[in-house]
């Protein structure tokens, strides 16, 4: 009888430790390990695995990495047209994790790339659908709304998205001066109405002044010598001194 040859153990021997360490996987703290066994998710207890040492079985397991952290997609600028018939250019940005690592591998086939696009398709029709004010003035809502759309349909795939945040307005230079010339118009029209109330004002205190006059006339002496002292404090050559005009009534009556 043949005895076995001993030759190919060292090889059999340095196979098997390059299979066992190839077998052996480090997932960080902030990943998951999507395994799939001859072709079949692995779901309950065994999957998804992480973090830490994890053990892959060669030739017959396959496995995906999923990043759990927080992902900020930026949305490139989408040409809108608002509900009052402007043509903008906004850009935006996405907030959201996975929470779901086996959904997120085989429910969608790039979850990076279907969220971008639907976030991109979501921010072309909400915009369409408010006016350019709102646009920039209640940003705020427009948000929360993005948000909640986003977040509805993204959650079969897996995938919470945490917040969106419209960053910039692209406003074309006809609208731009067309706004800077209504700013310029509104603030004529508060200066003229605050100038107008002063003039009420003013005009309501003198008709009170004269009526208090009229009822005691040596207010209005000691309001003529107070002229005259206001008059001569200042270094003019010519100091002009009113006379009530009943004073002249006197010399312009004829006998």
């Amino acid at each position: 009888m043949g005895g076995i040859d001993l030759g190919f153990l060292p090889a059999i021997i340095i196979l098997a430790l390059l299979i066992f360490v190839s077998s052996i996987k480090i997932i960080k703290e902030y990943e998951r390990a999507v395994v799939f066994r001859l072709g079949r998710l692995l779901v309950g207890a065994k999957g998804p695995k992480g973090p830490g040492l994890v053990i892959i079985i060669p030739f017959i397991d396959k496995f995906i990495r999923v990043n759990l952290r927080l992902v900020a997609m930026d949305v490139p600028p989408q040409d809108i047209i608002t509900r009052d018939n402007v043509s903008v250019k906004v850009n935006a940005v996405v907030y959201f994790r996975v929470v779901e690592p086996n959904k997120a591998i085989t429910e969608i086939d790039d979850f990076l790339y279907a969220t971008s696009q639907l976030a991109q398709t979501t921010l072309r029709s909400i915009l369409g659908q408010v006016e350019l004010d709102d646009l920039l003035s209640n940003r705020e809502h427009i948000n929360s709304e993005l948000q909640t759309i986003l977040d509805a349909q993204t959650d079969s795939w897996g995938i919470k998205v945490s917040a969106v945040e419209v960053k910039h307005v692209d406003l074309p230079q006809e609208m731009q001066r067309a706004m800077a010339k209504q700013a310029e118009a509104e603030r004529e029209r508060r200066a003229k109405i605050i100038g107008a109330e002063g003039e009420f004002q003013a005009a309501t205190k003198i008709v009170e002044a004269a009526k208090l006059m009229e009822e005691h006339p040596v207010a209005l002496q000691l309001r003529y010598l107070q002229t005259l002292r206001e008059v001569a404090t200042e270094n003019n050559s010519t100091t002009l001194f009113p006379i009530p005009i009943d004073f002249l009534q006197a010399f312009m009556q004829k006998k």
